[in-house]
């Protein structure tokens, strides 16, 4: 029984006492995240733009670090990923946009599954919304054209994605309170 209390207390205990250092340090997990769910894609044939990983940890630098903090760490991606200028540009302006509306509306949801869901799939949206922007400017797409390449295809898997960053945020929000 004291092994457990023990454990526990441990467990509890908050590592990085300055909350600056932790706050940088969130950052810099997102940025790093972020990267590393661009390695996890699937190339599609019709399309410039795969699925990735990306809008999962999009999705949730915006819900644990909040929208100011959410969109610094989207921006310092960007700023990386600008240097790969290209089809998806616009979704890379949509990261920010979303973790800036995710940090933004979170609060408001006050714990509830349904809620968090639905703000992490508005969010979702709105960087569609960017990166088919962007695909009209640089090629200059129908609509039609635009919603098949650059959402209809994405649909599913955001979902998915913005269902399982809601599952992972109601498992982790209290705790990351405590940190942030």
């Amino acid at each position: 029984m004291k092994g457990e209390f023990f454990m526990e207390a441990i467990l509890r205990r908050e590592i990085i006492v300055n909350k600056t250092a932790c706050r940088v340090f969130g950052v810099l997990v997102f940025v790093i995240l972020t990267a590393l769910g661009g390695f996890v894609r699937i190339p599609l044939p019709f399309t410039p733009v795969p699925i990735t990983l990306q809008t999962f940890f999009v999705l949730l630098a915006g819900a644990f670090l909040g929208r100011n903090l959410g969109l610094i760490a989207q921006s310092i991606y960007a700023i990386f990923g600008i240097f790969a200028f290209g089809p998806t540009s616009g979704y890379l302006f949509g990261f920010i946009a979303a973790a800036f509306l995710t940090g933004s509306l979170i609060k408001h949801a006050k714990g509830g599954f349904f809620l968090t869901f639905s703000i992490f799939c508005l969010a979702d949206l709105v960087l569609l919304l960017c990166g088919i922007l962007w695909l009209k400017i640089l090629f200059g797409y129908s609509i039609i054209k635009l919603l098949w390449i650059g959402i209809i295809p994405f649909i599913f898997g955001d979902f998915l994605k913005a269902f399982a960053a809601a599952v992972v945020y109601q498992r982790l929000s209290s705790r990351v309170k405590e940190i942030f």
